[in-house]
Order: structure tokens, then C-alpha cells, then sequence
């Protein structure tokens, strides 16, 4: 067992997760995998070209679809989705892959027309005795702004649960696009995200950006190292200078932040300035390292909701990346089980 949390801690937080109510706000994708057999292949006589003859096709929720994957993992009781998807195919297989999942309210889950629903598409091969091998990824995305009306859908749907006594525990925004408003987190949806976190200082929003959470309001912000680095405009190749740019940006959010490390774990700062670090656990093995700062992000979402303190959340986060890191083929989870045997057995 780690220092840090103790078996009666643990109970009493997973404990609660099942009560609980999560918001979950992000841009939501398809990940459709294909399993292809290299035995089947052929040449194609009408090109002359390689054919990869796939045996299986599995539809699962990807980017804030694996938070919350993991947060079902977990046994979170309910998980509102507010998000955005095309009236379309891959669409509708989303709609699907999510409505399967225990706990899921799909109310502000929205169909937009001349949308793309948001999609990975990873073709596997499957060698006897070998990890799968990921050829390349076939992306299906928008390139152009969301529309005005779609986004004022995602802000009602906000507005709706703010205004609910037992709307959320807790709130998780995961933003996945690369082209800045193109996706679901717009400056319209950040502007009502600000609103909401003045309102309610004590809730646990977590936010996390794959372009960098520049501009964004006050929150839990997580984000690994090299964005903490541009973000401050400071070079923190030294461990300490990490640890002083964390505790200085959580005091100035007044938010706790928190900085992934890879294998070096990860460090959280308090608004008060209180800093903890919490190792990563050694990897045995291949890995994939797809999905991990998902299961971060919906760990610590749930573990904070339930009332864990700072380093509590970021031990349960940092044993189910473990746990999701050593899962090939596949964007992996974690459940509490799998969590405490991590924690306890190691």
C-alpha cells in the first residue's frame, strides 16, 4: 500500500460515487475500431492495391465519450452528457455506444444537421501472440465554426442543470478539437462556464484543453507540464519550477490545479498554495498510453465530488492510469475493484 490513502478513506470515497450526479461537457467522439486479420489480406484486382479485410468493427465512446467510460467504470450514479454530434451515421452510432452505458442522461445531448460527428477510425492488425498494431488513423471532423444555434443548445443545456438544486456534484469539461470553436467548448460556452464556477466557488469543475487552457475561466484546471510551460511563458525543465508555477497559478485562479508529470506522476496545488506530489506506478510490460489522462480527469472529477482532499484524488487518478496504460487494442478504464487492487496489493 501507498502513503496516503487508507483503506477506510477509500471505501468512504468510492463509497459515494454511486450517488453521485456528474456533468460532463465536452466534445464527444466516436472511436471505431477495425479489426483487420493480415491472414485474410489480399491485392485488389482492380487497383493492384494491398486490401485489408476486416473481421470486426466496435463503436465506443472516445475523447469526453472515455471519461466518461470511466466514470461508468467507476459506478458514477448518473452522468449528464451535454455535447454535440451530425445527424448522421457515425452519429447515430454515438447516440448509441453512449444511451448503452449505465447512468448516462442524454438530454443535452445534441443532433446538429450538416455536422460531422466527430470520429476516430483505427484500423487494428492482430497478429497471434502480438499486441495489435495501429495502422493509420482515418479522422472525420469540422473545420468550419459551430453553429450559433448549436451552441446556444449546449448553453441551455447548461443553464438547465445550473439551475437544478440536484443538477451536479461535480462538472467535467474535456475539449477536444484542434481548430479552436469548431467543437462544443466555444467562447460562448467558456463565457457561461465562468458563470457558473463564480457562482459556485466550492463546485469541482474540471477543465482540460487539448489546445491549452489560455483564456479559459477559473476552474480546476488540469494540463501536463509543457502546457503549463506555454501557459506561463517559463521554462520548467526543473522539477521545483513546476511545483512554484502550480502553486502560483492555483492561487491566482484561487482553484486547485493539477500538473501531469508521464512517469513522474503528478503534482497538485491547492488555492491556498498547499502542494502535493503524487509518483506515477511503475509500468510492467507494453503499454498504450491512449486514454490515461482521461482516466485522470474522470478520477479526479468523481473522487473530489465524493469529498476526497487533493492527494486522495490524484492517488485514485494516478492507479487507474496504471491500470488503463497496461489495456492494448483498446482505450481502456479502470473500476474501483481494479483501483484498490493497484493501490493495496502494491
Amino acid at each position: 500500500m501507498r502513503p496516503g490513502m487508507t483503506a477506510e478513506r477509500f471505501e468512504f470515497i468510492t463509497g459515494r460515487y454511486p450517488r453521485l450526479r456528474v456533468a460532463l461537457l465536452g466534445d464527444f467522439c466516436l472511436d471505431r475500431y477495425f479489426d483487420i486479420d493480415p491472414a485474410r489480406s489480399e491485392i485488389s484486382i482492380e487497383t493492384g492495391l494491398p486490401v485489408h479485410n476486416i473481421t470486426g468493427v466496435r463503436c465506443l465512446p472516445g475523447a469526453a465519450g472515455t471519461v466518461l467510460n470511466n466514470l461508468v467504470a467507476l459506478g458514477v450514479g448518473t452522468i449528464r452528457c451535454l455535447g454535440l454530434r451530425g445527424d448522421d451515421g457515425e452519429g447515430f452510432e454515438l447516440h448509441r455506444a453512449l444511451a448503452a452505458r449505465q447512468g448516462v442522461d442524454l438530454a443535452g445531448f445534441v443532433a446538429v444537421p450538416a455536422r460531422n460527428t466527430f470520429t476516430y477510425t483505427k484500423p487494428l492488425l492482430h497478429r497471434a501472440g502480438q499486441p495489435p498494431e495501429e495502422l493509420s488513423r482515418l479522422d472525420l471532423k469540422n473545420f468550419t465554426p459551430t453553429p450559433v444555434d448549436a451552441q446556444a443548445a449546449v448553453v441551455a443545456a447548461m443553464d438547465r442543470i445550473a439551475g437544478d438544486p440536484a443538477g451536479a456534484d461535480a462538472w467535467m469539461v474535456m475539449d477536444q478539437v484542434d481548430i479552436p470553436e469548431t467543437g462544443v467548448v466555444t467562447a460562448q460556452v467558456r463565457e457561461r462556464l465562468g458563470r457558473l464556477s463564480a457562482a459556485h466557488p466550492n463546485l469541482p469543475i474540471v477543465a482540460d484543453s487539448r489546445r491549452g487552457l489560455e483564456g479559459w475561466p477559473a476552474a480546476h484546471w488540469k494540463m501536463n507540464a509543457a502546457e503549463l510551460g506555454r501557459l506561463t511563458g517559463r521554462s520548467l525543465s526543473d522539477p521545483s519550477a513546476v511545483v512554484s508555477a502550480a502553486r502560483s497559478m492555483a492561487m491566482s485562479l484561487k482553484r486547485p490545479v493539477f500538473i501531469t508529470l508521464a512517469e513522474r506522476g503528478m503534482i497538485g496545488a491547492s488555492a491556498e498554495g498547499a502542494v502535493a506530489h503524487v509518483p506515477a506506478y511503475p509500468v510492467c510490460g507494453p503499454i498504450d498510453i491512449v486514454g490515461a489522462g482521461d482516466s485522470v480527469s474522470a478520477n479526479l472529477t468523481a473522487a473530489l465530488a465524493a469529498g476526497a482532499d487533493l492527494p486522495e484524488a490524484m492517488h485514485l487518478a494516478m492507479a487507474a492510469a496504471n491500470c488503463v496504460i497496461h489495456q492494448l487494442g483498446t482505450t481502456g478504464t479502470a473500476s474501483v475493484e481494479q483501483i484498490r487492487q493497484k493501490i493495496f496489493a502494491a
